[in-house]
């Protein structure tokens, strides 16, 4: 969008160029203000991009390209979610995190078949990366007793309410526990 607009110093004709969410402030014909207002960014997103500037000040190359490639998943992840500008609350964004972590390490397993252990060792490298932006795990105590009480909140006593028993230990666990040793965990509490 061009807003047209003439100076009071000089006969010119200026055009200037607005951003799309600025709010244009006409107390002036010779100086025009603009505001321009950003969407706040979490404090993973802010220290991502902190980090990106970081590797790339280093020429960190893995790191750079690990980063970017979380950065871009948190994108379309708020994307899909709704829309261009919105924000991503804290487990949605740990489930990103966790997501991309699974397909290095399924990345990791097809290279190791393929025997191509140099291309392993930098996914490998990547998940080094992308784990630092993941809450410390649960212990073992801690699991346990979270899926005990996702099962006596949810009643769950055979394998047929697992699904219930699951979804409850997710909300409980908070993004702190992988899903595969959550799982084995509640499975192993079911008949």
């Amino acid at each position: 969008m061009f807003l047209k607009t003439s100076s009071l110093f000089t006969p010119s004709i200026i055009y200037l160029k607005i951003h799309p969410f600025a709010i244009f402030d006409s107390s002036t014909l010779a100086f025009p203000k603009f505001t321009c207002y950003q969407p706040v960014m979490s404090d993973l997103a802010s220290k991502i991009t902190e980090d990106i500037k970081s590797a790339m000040r280093a020429k960190d190359k893995l790191s750079l390209n690990a980063l970017r490639a979380l950065k871009s998943a948190l994108t379309n992840a708020a994307i899909e979610k709704s829309g261009l500008g919105t924000e991503l609350d804290d487990t949605e964004s740990l489930a990103v995190v966790r997501k991309q972590i699974k397909q290095r390490q399924d990345s990791i397993e097809q290279f190791e078949k393929a025997n191509r252990p140099e291309l392993a060792e930098s996914e490998n490298a990547e998940i080094d990366v992308l784990s630092k932006y993941l809450p410390a795990s649960l212990s073992e105590d801690e699991l346990s007793a979270i899926v005990s009480k996702a099962l006596e909140e949810t009643g769950a006593s055979s394998k047929a309410d697992m699904g219930k028993a699951m979804k409850r230990a997710q909300e409980l666990a908070e993004g702190r526990a992988d899903g595969k040793a959550l799982s084995s965990a509640v499975m192993a509490r079911l008949n």
